[in-house]
């Protein structure tokens, strides 16, 4: 698992996988909210969305969230006789262009149907910790080469049918032998998926790879059923405690809870998802009592809704990464004095708070939902003085030029802060805001840039820092040893400990800034319980939600 090629075969799911770079995991770039752009973004975070005509009953829903129609009368804590027969109503803002969670790129589609539609063997908490769903219990053999699954009884598809062994073993082979379908990559270890009982699939591998439990959890372990013929792109027929009922595109979506599910029922009714495209209104749509909960609250506006009676505004964590990359490629980040000194010089606190103040630093290049995380903030801390005797060390005393690239669906806060604070070590910075297809066509397809910012949404998605031909040209042989260390590993802890060591050494490159970390707001009124906060913009298990009668 050390050479070369097993660390390309780890990384090539972001150069192989899906039909969008930006869609690719480690690739998967989320913008905020929009402003009154008046397109609607799909959730192929941070690429354009793709217009397709379809049907007015197949419309979908994405990414910010606002539960409405929900009685408000009791407990923050949702307290009280929960209402059997409430319907929730959700907001979104971004729209994917279809259902086919099979091919269809973007996270609007797993928040949505993830979990609540469709299901696979496992499934993930919103912090991020593999669960058993279809799957009653999972074994794993010494040699980390062979996973074994007990199904569940008595589970069915929302048309009726039982879900068997046979159905599982031609989904994850769909995926498996098929490379245009999304998450292709994710099973790239598993050389046979057998059912050798009734109640049992199999899943040999050929290497060890300490991440395909996780990969599971997403699209590439989704359960369909073999015999179906719906049209994946309008309908949907899943396992999972809600079913889709009705679409409406541009308008809404309705999920009706599944009264056959095979495991605790859903505790509403029913959701409909709808879309809440500009933050001003969505905050007033709360304020108003029109709406119960709303996620991704907009930091700057969040205040608005300090000491609203019957509204509590949560913190949740994300793994939504403001990475300022540098092009490790080209002069002068090719010495690493100069990437260091603008490290040292990025006050992040004050970059926080001149975005609205939901997030948290980070210090290095894994979040702390993700496996392998530890505290680096202390590594390249805000030292004015130190940047500017490394610039002169390099040969730049005030006379370095530099130019910053990044969409222009992030805050232009974002660079006016950078210019001020890298301009107080002697820096010139120019920013250039551009659409998001430029940016994909110069920074992540070209690598033609000097600076560059996008947000990094993407869960586990550290194969990047070990792939040198990805658009920051950061080529570390010792990263890369260590993460294929870590995919082998047949231990957890080790595969964590292996990913530590990786990124501190990372870190202590300084191949890029990582500003911070960004959190979700979520508003909640009074009554309603049970609604995600954290990770809301890439899994939304609603599994849980209710409101009081």
């Amino acid at each position: 698992m050390s050479d070369s090629n097993t660390v390309a075969d780890r990384v090539d799911r972001f150069s192989s996988d899906r039909d969008s770079p930006a869609e690719r995991p480690g690739a998967s770039f989320v913008p905020p909210v929009p402003r009154r752009r008046g397109r609607s973004a799909t959730a192929i975070p941070g690429r354009p969305h793709q217009v397709r005509t379809l049907p007015l009953s197949a419309a979908v829903a994405a990414l910010l969230l606002v539960v409405t129609g929900c009685s408000s009368t009791s407990s923050p804590d949702g307290s009280g006789t929960p209402d059997p027969e409430a319907t929730v109503t959700v907001g979104l803002v971004l729209e994917p262009s279809d259902l086919d969670i099979r091919s269809t790129a973007g996270i609007a589609l797993d928040q949505v149907l993830i979990d609540n539609v469709y299901q696979g063997l496992v499934g993930r908490t919103q912090d991020n910790e593999i669960r058993d769903v279809l799957a009653a219990s999972h074994t794993l053999s010494d040699d980390g080469l062979t996973y074994t699954f007990t199904l569940n009884d008595g589970v069915t598809f929302h048309d009726g049918a039982a879900m068997t062994a046979a159905d599982v073993v031609w989904s994850l082979s769909q995926v498996k032998d098929d490379a245009s379908l999304a998450n292709h990559a994710d099973l790239a270890a598993v050389s046979t998926i057998t059912a050798p009982a009734t109640d049992t699939v199999v899943l040999t591998l050929s290497r060890p790879d300490s991440s395909l439990l996780f990969n599971l959890t997403g699209r590439a372990g989704l359960v369909l059923q073999q015999s179906a013929t719906n049209d994946l792109s309008t309908t949907a027929n899943g396992t999972g405690p809600f079913e889709l009922t009705s679409w409406r595109q541009g308008d809404n979506l309705q999920l009706g809870r599944f009264d056959d599910y095979w495991g605790t029922p859903a505790k509403v009714a029913g959701v409909t998802f709808r879309y809440v495209t500009d933050p001003s209104a969505a905050i007033n749509a709360s304020i108003s009592g029109d709406v119960d909960v709303q996620t991704a609250v907009d930091a700057t506006l969040s205040s608005q809704l300090d000491g609203v009676d019957g509204i509590t505004v949560e913190k949740g964590k994300t793994t939504d990464k403001y990475t300022l990359a540098f092009n490790n490629a080209a002069a002068p980040f090719t010495d690493a004095k100069v990437r260091k000194a603008l490290r040292l010089a990025i006050d992040n606190d004050a970059l926080i708070a001149a975005v609205g103040g939901s997030a948290v630093d980070q210090g290095g290049p894994i979040p702390e939902l993700d496996p392998g995380y530890r505290d680096l903030t202390s590594v390249d801390a805000y030292d004015p003085d130190e940047a500017k005797s490394l610039l002169a060390e390099a040969g730049h005393d005030g006379d370095l030029s530099l130019t910053l690239e990044y969409p222009n669906v992030y805050p232009t806060a974002i660079g006016d802060v950078l210019t001020t604070q890298l301009k107080a070590v002697g820096v010139t910075l120019t920013v250039q805001q551009v659409d998001f297809s430029t940016w994909l066509d110069d920074v992540y397809s070209n690598k033609d840039f000097e600076l560059s910012m996008v947000n990094h949404a993407e869960t586990h998605d550290f194969a990047n820092w070990a792939n040198p031909d990805y658009y920051w040209g950061y080529d570390s042989a010792p990263v890369q040893q260590l993460y294929a260390e870590s995919i082998a590993a047949t231990d957890p802890q080790v595969a964590d400990e292996k990913l530590a060591e990786a990124a501190a050494i990372v870190s202590d490159d300084a191949p890029a800034e990582w500003l911070y970390t960004a959190t979700t707001l979520t508003a909640v009124h009074d009554g309603v319980s049970g609604f995600p906060t954290s990770s809301t913009t890439t899994r939304l298990d609603l599994a849980d939600l209710a409101t009081a009668e």
